[in-house]
């Protein structure tokens, strides 16, 4: 135990010891011995997208709670009234901003919005696609 070591718990603060643990895989035998590799292993969580067509404001909760549990929400507001809708969306897009998530609509009725972790990545042939839009680059040679 060192000075600083010794100092941080004069303090009442102390460190978490890190262990690592190596494991070895069944493979290569030349590449283990040989080289020393150290293979990391991460835990890949699965990303879950939460489809839902809500018909009330007392669902909001529920949804936020999705957002703020790493869920990504596809809400679909072809049947809800438009009050209705206006509300949620309100609620949900400013959950989505105080946890730093996304947000787009994906037509008329249906928005997407995600958490942090995903990033919704926009199409630049549906930009073209839409009335109005002026392509710069005709007629350049």
């Amino acid at each position: 135990m060192g000075l600083m070591d010794s100092f941080w718990t004069w303090l009442g603060v102390e460190r978490e010891e890190v262990r690592e643990e190596l494991i070895d895989l069944p493979g290569n035998e030349e590449t283990q011995r040989g080289h020393g590799n150290i293979v990391s292993i991460h835990s890949n969580k699965t990303f879950k997208v939460v489809v839902s067509e809500p018909v009330s404001f007392d669902e909001v909760q529920v949804l936020a709670d999705h957002l703020k549990n790493r869920k990504q929400l596809i809400l679909n507001f072809d049947n809800t009234p438009p009050e209705i809708s206006q509300r949620i969306i309100d609620f949900i897009s400013g959950t989505t901003y105080s946890l730093e998530g996304h947000s787009q609509a994906l037509g008329k009725n249906i928005f997407i919005f995600t958490p942090s972790n995903v990033e919704i990545a926009k199409d630049h042939r549906s930009l073209i696609r839409k009335p109005g839009f002026t392509n710069p680059f005709v007629g350049e040679k």
